[in-house]
């Protein structure tokens, strides 16, 4: 079988607008989280979010480009160039039919659907953008990818609300595995505080009216976020030929649904998941130090992942360092796995665990060595990162030190 290694990354979210920027921030424990701002709306009572920060687009666009571009797009394609730079990856050739773009997102162009919906029905205008629909479609970050890097293998969007990106990395990694491409750009994105999504969210009543508290007593519920991660992910074989430097190594991936309800957790799902992610990664249990939480801050949401990593880890469980970076730069919803997994490569290659910030104390039901507050240096081998949806649907990533 073959081997799958991360060779770049790239990264626009709430704690800084490049992978190196997210991650400085995740290990001094920085939040992103801050006052709602920007949206025409009198009557939201969402009081916080994780909103991209300084980003100017045209810094990375032109005028007559940013046309066909929603932020869900802009975002990705940011990331891209950064993923692709750090690999230092030029695909020319016959080698771009073997080049893949993969990209997670739980909603798609929200803000275009948004000026849609507020052009018709607020403003009386009966005409809407003739490129409206290749802003909104979820297709349009892996299309406009693959388009600006002339990637012409498999390319296509993922679709399964929070486990987006985790699903994604899942598929190029079976791609890449079975040989139906050599290299893959794979991520999440997600550009979905607007009006209307705020207001979807308000309506679930999980939102904290403070800020994000992951498996901390006292939690109020999840902080929406935004932002794309994306990673430039080859074959062993081919980083090796061309020279490349590892960042990590994508050893496995599980995926499960729960079969059990739209919107409430279940424990056996998120474990199935786990469980299959070490079996295709060749990993125990006791191998794993580190796992990046799907830790939303919701009661029920946390509460379960304790249950789920208790049942596949046993007594190994009271060793693990579970941080969730959630409390920093809020729930990315399909871009959440990506910008999580800056966290976990940072960790495998600094040996530094991002912290769970904001946590005021233990609860109970949530019995797991949480990083509280602080990052905490800790040379971890291998580890996990989970993603776990509404829906039912479970995506885990295990990633381990490339040193061989």
């Amino acid at each position: 079988m073959r081997r799958v290694v991360v060779t770049g990354m790239g990264c626009v979210s709430p704690l800084g607008l490049t992978a190196a920027a997210t991650w400085d921030a995740m290990r001094e424990g920085r939040s992103g989280i801050a006052p709602l701002a920007g949206l025409e709306a009198r009557d939201l009572r969402t009081a916080v979010a994780a909103q991209i920060k300084g980003y100017d687009a045209l810094a990375h666009f032109d005028e007559k480009r940013l046309v066909l571009l929603d932020p869900v797009s802009q975002y990705a394609l940011v990331a891209a160039r950064q993923a692709l730079a750090q690999a230092g990856l030029r695909i020319e050739g016959e080698a771009a039919d073997r080049a893949a773009v993969i990209v997670g997102t739980g909603i798609g162009g929200a803000t275009t659907q948004e000026q849609m919906a507020r052009r018709l029905y607020l403003e009386g205008n009966p005409r809407v953008h003739p490129m409206a629909i290749v802003r909104v479609m979820p297709n349009a970050p892996a299309s406009q990818i693959s388009l600006e890097m002339g990637f012409r293998g498999p390319a296509f969007a993922v679709a399964s609300a929070c486990a987006s990106a985790n699903h994604a990395f899942a598929q190029a990694l079976a791609l890449l595995r079975s040989g139906g491409a050599d290299v893959a750009l794979a991520g999440g994105v997600e550009a979905c505080i607007t009006v209307g999504t705020v207001k979807a969210w308000e309506a679930m009543r999980v939102m904290a009216d403070d800020t994000c508290r992951p498996f901390s007593i006292d939690r109020h519920g999840l902080v929406l976020g935004e932002g794309a991660g994306m990673f430039l992910l080859e074959t062993l074989e081919h980083a090796r030929a061309r020279g490349a430097e590892i960042l990590a190594e994508l050893a496995g991936a599980g995926m499960s649904a729960d079969a059990a309800d739209i919107v409430m957790p279940d424990a056996g799902g998120a474990a199935r998941a786990m469980r299959s992610a070490l079996a295709q990664a060749g990993l125990a249990p006791q191998d794993i130090g580190y796992i990046n939480a799907h830790g939303t801050g919701t009661p029920a949401n946390d509460r379960t992942e304790t249950q789920a990593i208790h049942a596949v880890f046993g007594a190994h469980a009271r060793q693990l360092a579970v941080s969730s970076t959630k409390s920093m730069h809020g729930h990315g919803l399909g871009a959440g796995g990506a910008i999580e997994l800056v966290a976990v490569i940072g960790a495998l290659r600094e040996g530094v665990i991002a912290p769970t910030i904001n946590y005021l104390g233990p609860d109970p039901a949530c019995d797991l060595d949480v990083v509280p507050n602080v990052a905490r240096e800790r040379p971890v081998q291998a580890a996990l990162s989970n993603s776990f949806a509404f829906g039912g649907l479970n995506a885990v990533v295990a990633l381990r030190r490339c040193d061989d």
